[in-house]
């Protein structure tokens, strides 16, 4: 009997499992279609992809394939990984789309000496030198932090290499630029494949991937409809984001026509893919208008249009939906996203120049047993591609054996290594006194194995100059260096009493010397060194019986730098100091023995809720000690932002004092992140004056100056146009162009 009540329970508990294994209702078990999903490439007005994604989830509609294009590439790829609508939108939202699409490293990752270059040569563009000539970068923006973003985001499927094993199986589009053709990638590097399909040629470098030169997929197959064919599906959803025809009246410029013939071309084949649509198949525009494909600033307005145009195909794509059990069941396979290891079991560099990996290995946090930290791994990819010499630093994670490491990979510049640099400076003051300079800088990379450079500078104008400096490190965390440099160069300046302006000099000078220094981080530089040279100062302007001078000059120097600024010119944040002592001895050269000390420092600060709001509080200081009647070493004040009621350099002595303060607001809100062009306005006060002996100077001596600017930040360097006062009734106009930095 017990045998038989235990046969009977035993019954039941199987029939009840078998129930439980078969609750989802007969009709949820038919054989469904498999549904593909095209996204079409349209830079920022791809975002929309993501409004049409929300709704397909509200409406229950599986996705079993996905094929993208330039942004629909961004998107399609990840979702593909893993990631749910509202984890693109979070995405979208968050990202600061003008740094992204920014090649150059913010300013703090730059090292000191890469940061020296910004302050000197604003110029964005850096040329390349070689046997053919100049070289210019293949792309405005070479993707680095754009490919940082993507390797991030999907660092969580890095070990999946067939993109038919992700959670929804994926195809990126690109274009081959040597043969023309499309190609469809379905494996390998996805974070890579996405940065490949959306190179826009001209804007975005190339990328090379499996021997191929690709670049924007829009180009071959701007909505892949028969891409999504080949992955074995049964009806397509494709989403169409293109930038529409210009109507007649708005093709009134060369400019305008340009872009009406590409989109031409772009749309022919668009439409010949379209074409291929069958009748169960769907297709959605959204209604963007003239939402401009660079328009980044303002991405999320364009995802609620994506759900607008899927809820108006609500009818037909209502007859896809799947029930709720089998859409969670479709969800929670698409969830079970790969967890990469715990810990690192070793670090590697790949470094393609002449470089030692060494001299990289000692600029990395990230060590062999740490744990996988995203942050830490960008912090490391930010300070190697800090150095400034590299096209492109970029991690990833890789297998030997049972073990897994992280794998940082650097590709020289293209252009290099043999890297020039321009600037132009122009200061006017409307009175007929103009300052004008045309530079440039030439810096050889990578000489050797510890990172050796060797830099020229030459200056032709106003104030002629030739610098050269070979930068040795003498190891490979490059702590300690050395560096032997010569000088030349001629400048003006006036000598003046209590009359006025009495004479102006010309001095010319040629200068050797070998240095010995440490950097403190990416932050500073403290050198020691030596020098000897030789000079002259002649009167170009005054009474011919005032004396013209030789000189002799030998001694010992020490100069700090500090350098915290997020930007060179007009900064918003952070620090800036130069401290200098030379110590002029009669025993190495000079034809006297005296001190001269220099430091000036600069401080910033910017607030409210947009942070567009700046003050900059300055001073400087420069005396000599021990002699007074040198005028070869006078120091001179007078120009914009420098006693700006004066002209530049309008007063000089052994002794002069500075301090500043300076108001300015960023003016410009332009929703365009890829061409943004910053516009300021400000005022500064300023009070100084430069003294013929210590004695005399006093707060009560000091002149008062003020400004007004307006100001760009442009691809030159900035520009300004300024008004400036004296308390003494005198008032001044510049034309600022370039660099300002003295």
């Amino acid at each position: 009997m017990k045998s038989r009540i235990s046969w009977f329970l035993s019954m039941l508990l199987i029939a009840g499992t078998s129930v439980n294994a078969q609750d989802v209702p007969q009709e949820d078990q038919r054989e469904r279609p498999r549904i593909g999903l095209v996204l079409g490439g349209g830079g920022a007005r791809g975002a929309a992809h993501i409004g049409v994604l929300q709704e397909l989830e509200r409406q229950r509609i599986p996705i079993d394939a996905i094929a993208g294009t330039s942004m629909g590439a961004i998107v399609g790829g990840l979702y593909a990984s893993g990631k749910t609508p509202a984890e693109l939108e979070e995405l979208v939202n968050s990202i600061d789309w003008a740094d992204a699409f920014v090649d150059r490293p913010k300013r703090e990752d730059l090292s000191f000496r890469r940061k020296q270059d910004d302050l000197a040569f604003p110029v964005k563009l850096e040329l390349g030198v070689g046997n053919g000539g100049l070289q210019i970068p293949k792309g405005l923006i070479q993707g680095q932090k754009l490919q940082l973003i993507l390797r991030e985001q999907l660092l969580h499927v890095a070990s999946i290499e067939d993109f038919d094993d992700l959670p929804t199986p994926f195809r990126a589009v690109a274009s081959d630029i040597e043969s023309g053709e499309i190609h469809v990638m379905s494996g390998g590097d996805l974070a890579l494949a996405v940065r490949a399909s959306m190179s826009a040629p001209g804007i975005f470098s190339p990328v090379v991937v499996d021997g191929r030169t690709l670049v924007d997929g829009g180009l071959v197959g701007n909505v892949p409809v028969e891409v999504i064919r080949h992955m074995d599906v049964d009806i397509v959803i494709a989403v169409d984001v293109e930038f529409p025809l210009y109507p007649p009246e708005q093709l009134q410029s060369a400019l305008a026509i340009t872009e009406q013939m590409l989109t031409i071309l772009i749309r022919k084949e668009t439409l010949r893919q379209l074409s291929g649509l069958g009748d169960n198949d769907i297709l959605i525009r959204p209604e963007l208008g003239e939402y401009a494909s660079t328009n980044f600033g303002q991405i999320a307005e364009v995802i609620e249009p994506g759900r607008d145009a899927a809820r108006s195909a609500a009818s037909r794509i209502s007859q896809l939906s799947v029930s709720e059990v089998e859409y969670r069941s479709y969800l929670a396979s698409r969830s079970g996203r790969d967890n990469p290891v715990e810990t690192i079991d070793f670090v590697r560099v790949i470094d393609e120049s002449p470089l030692s990996a060494s001299v990289l290995k000692a600029r990395l946090k990230t060590k062999a047993g740490d744990s996988i930290d995203t942050g830490k791994l960008k912090e490391d990819v930010d300070r190697l591609y800090g150095l400034n010499v590299y096209e492109h630093v970029g991690y990833s994670l890789v297998k030997d054996g049972e073990k897994t490491g992280v794998e940082f990979r650097t590709r020289p510049k293209s252009w290099g290594p043999h890297f020039l640099k321009l600037a132009v400076s122009l200061e006017d003051d409307f009175e007929g006194s103009t300052t004008f300079n045309v530079a440039g800088r030439l810096t050889t990379t990578g000489i050797n194995a510890l990172g050796a450079e060797w830099r020229n500078d030459v200056q032709l104008g106003t104030n002629p100059r030739f610098d050269s400096e070979f930068y040795q490190p003498l190891s490979f965390d490059s702590r300690y260096f050395v560096a032997p440099r010569v000088k030349l160069e001629q400048r003006n300046f006036n000598a003046f009493s209590d009359i006025g302006t009495i004479a102006r000099y010309r001095v010319s000078e040629a200068e050797l010397g070998l240095d010995l220094g440490r950097t403190l981080g990416r932050w500073g530089e403290i050198r020691v060194g030596a020098l000897r040279g030789r000079g002259d100062a002649s009167v170009k302007v005054g009474d011919p019986l005032l004396p013209n001078i030789d000189f002799d000059r030998g001694g010992v120097v020490t100069r700090l730098g500090i350098d915290t600024l997020d930007r060179a010119q007009i900064p918003r944040s952070g620090t800036r100091a130069n401290v200098e002592w030379l110590m002029s001895r009669t025993g190495l050269g000079a034809d006297s023995s005296f001190d001269t000390f220099m430091a000036a420092a600069d401080k910033v600060w910017s607030w409210g809720r947009d942070g567009k709001n700046s003050l900059q509080l300055g001073m400087e200081y420069a005396t000599t000690i021990g002699s007074e009647d040198l005028v070869q070493n006078y120091f001179t004040l007078g120009g914009f932002l420098r006693l700006s009621g004066l002209g530049q350099g309008e007063i000089a002595g052994p002794h002069t004092g500075l301090a500043r303060a300076i108001y300015y607001r960023e003016l410009s809100e332009s929703s365009d992140e890829l061409f943004k062009t910053p516009f300021f306005m400000g005022a500064s006060l300023e009070a100084g004056n430069a003294w013929q002996n210590r004695s005399d100077m006093s707060l009560d001596s000091m002149i008062v100056n003020g400004s007004v600017f307006f100001g760009v930040d442009t691809f030159l360097g900035d520009f300004f146009l300024a008004a400036g006062f004296s308390e003494r009734g005198k008032s001044s106009f510049f034309l600022s162009f370039g660099n300002r930095v003295r």
